[in-house]
């Protein structure tokens, strides 16, 4: 018998419990453990996503239990820390999420746990640069999902422009995973054609193709999202057990997430969304694409905002000191 998949996922609120249940769904995981701050929710979650396994196809251990348990975990889900209220950018948080994280890190890495970081927590490019350093782990073991879900509405938004499935829609965003994200739209593509050429070619039935206000509706569809319904759970959590898959299966599938990059698209010492190369030792290759000069700037300035919320980390752990 071969090696039991188990996936940690730290913090039980919306967002680690759905992850739960996709891993459970779709049969990524054989063991799944909750580790809450707040037990008796860790237990709950663990106890009905229990109750939902009779009804699935896959066999799934399911607990609640402490860090010591994330010590062979394949994969850790950070996902610990206070969903943004809809009056709040993601980065607002992140005094809070902090604070919710404490000592955890390193105590899950005392643990014994040398797996990889998939971070969901946000702000999240700001929190993978934190749990990278609290960690000690190697660049490749630990990222966020970035703009992994911010590329699936970007997506989805095409599709309903267009009229075309999102299957065929080959786009995605950089950057930020938040308000200041960017489209690079020189590497979009409907088909194998470029965006322009299709929306120029049906301008008569699709019209003008409008860059600037599908920019604004990916950036704050989280926002439609959380005014309708107080949080964002299904979305976020089906794009972390896509990561999750390609990790555990090896895919090499190339997806947008937010590593460290050290150079690439001339940034330095940042976490920030780019295309890379996902396998069984997590980011594997950061790929760099030719981005006109424009979308350069554009993430740069992306990757700009996320640093200064990195330096403010720095000096809130030395102010906590």
């Amino acid at each position: 018998m071969g090696k039991l998949r188990r996936i940690g996922i730290l913090g039980a609120g919306n967002v680690g419990s759905h992850c739960g249940f996709s891993l459970a769904l779709q049969g990524e995981a054989d063991e799944i453990v909750f580790v809450d701050i707040k037990k008796e929710k860790a237990e709950g979650e663990a106890l009905d996503l229990r109750d939902a396994l009779p009804f699935l196809p896959h066999r799934v251990r399911v607990w609640a239990g402490s860090v010591d348990d994330f010590k062979d975990s394949d994969i850790v889900i950070v996902a610990a820390g206070p969903l943004p209220r809809p009056d709040q950018d993601r980065l607002d948080t992140l005094g809070e999420t902090l604070q919710a994280f404490g000592d955890t890190i390193p105590s899950i890495v005392r643990a014994g746990f040398d797996g990889i970081f998939l971070c969901i927590s946000n702000p999240a490019d700001v929190i993978a640069d934190y749990v990278r350093k609290a960690s000690g782990f190697p660049k490749n073991r630990v990222f966020s999902t970035g703009t992994s879900l911010d590329s699936a509405r970007l997506k989805r938004i095409l599709s309903r422009d267009t009229g075309i499935d999102v299957k065929s829609i080959y786009a995605f965003s950089m950057g930020e995973h938040g308000g200041s994200q960017m489209i690079p739209w020189s590497q979009v593509s409907i088909g194998n054609k470029p965006i322009n050429e299709f929306f120029k070619e049906r301008i008569d039935s699709l019209g003008a193709f409008d860059t600037e206000a599908i920019l604004e509706e990916t950036r704050f569809a989280g926002y439609s999202v959380l005014t309708g319904k107080g949080s964002t759970e299904f979305g976020i959590s089906n794009a972390a057990t896509d990561i999750v898959k390609a990790i555990l299966h090896d895919e090499k599938r190339i997806l947008p997430v937010s590593p460290l990059l050290e150079g690439e698209y001339g940034v330095f010492g940042v976490h920030a969304s780019v295309p890379a190369v996902i396998g069984k030792r997590g980011v594997e290759e950061i790929v760099q694409m030719k981005l006109s000069e424009k979308e350069l700037k554009e993430f740069q300035h992306s990757c700009e905002l996320i640093k200064r919320h990195i330096d403010l980390v720095s000096e809130l752990i030395r102010g906590g000191n």
